[in-house]
């Protein structure tokens, strides 16, 4: 595989990794995001933080 299938392989992978934290975060109850003190507007940003790193 050369490098640019291999990154856009990487890349694949990392964006259904960032719909999944996305669509998990989104399914909390409120109580548990609440208490995690996350706020619903920040969802996106803790999830691409979360596979990105930044």
């Amino acid at each position: 595989m050369s490098f640019s299938h291999a990154k856009l392989a990487q890349d694949v992978r990392k964006y259904a990794a960032y719909r999944r934290t996305l669509r998990e975060l989104n399914a909390l109850p409120l109580e548990t995001r609440l208490d995690l003190d996350i706020y619903s507007g920040d969802i996106r940003k803790i999830a691409r933080t979360a596979v990105y790193g930044y």
